[in-house]
């Protein structure tokens, strides 16, 4: 399988596996926090959206300018606007990977903060990173979100502790 094949396809597994678990979150608890340094469960179900956000331009900009000072995080106001932007993540996510190739996915991407250079690598390990492994890093910290809600969690990478085996 070639690399952009394999992470089209964990793509794909992981977005899938997250949306299980946002689906889960109960209207009534959007504002609900298992500590007060914590997001809300709305707040860092909505920072699984932007998680996935990071695909697009990763494949389809050489580089990234970021400014704190404008950066507005989107916080979802419902489960369904929730589920809407994330699934519109996810189809413009699977575009962008399908745009790609192995060698754009082997180009160095830019990641500056004002203007400043953060990071050059290649596009592939950023993705992995900015995308991947930070959608799995929060889709965890959501699911204890949902355990503490004593909402049933669905697994991951096999049954959860609440599907039947």
């Amino acid at each position: 399988m070639s690399p952009i094949d394999a992470l089209t396809k964990e793509f794909a597994h992981e977005t899938t596996t997250t949306r299980r678990h946002l689906e889960r979150l109960p209207p009534d608890k959007l504002s609900w926090r298992p500590h007060a340094k914590s997001f809300t469960a709305i707040g860092l179900a909505s920072h699984l959206v932007e998680c996935v956000r990071f695909a697009e331009p990763i494949f389809d900009a050489p580089e990234l300018d970021f400014d704190p000072a404008t950066f507005r995080p989107f916080v979802a106001a419902s489960v369904e606007e929730l589920l809407h932007a994330y699934d519109e993540a996810v189809e413009k996510g699977a575009a962008a990977l399908a745009r790609g190739s192995d060698v754009s996915a082997a180009e160095l991407w830019r990641f500056s903060i004002k203007g400043r250079v953060r990071f050059e690598r290649p596009r592939a390990a950023v993705f992995r990173d900015f995308t991947l492994s930070h959608l799995i890093h929060h889709r965890g910290q959501f699911s204890v979100y949902l355990r503490l809600l004593d909402v049933p969690v669905p697994g991951s990478y096999g049954p959860s502790a609440d599907e039947a085996r």
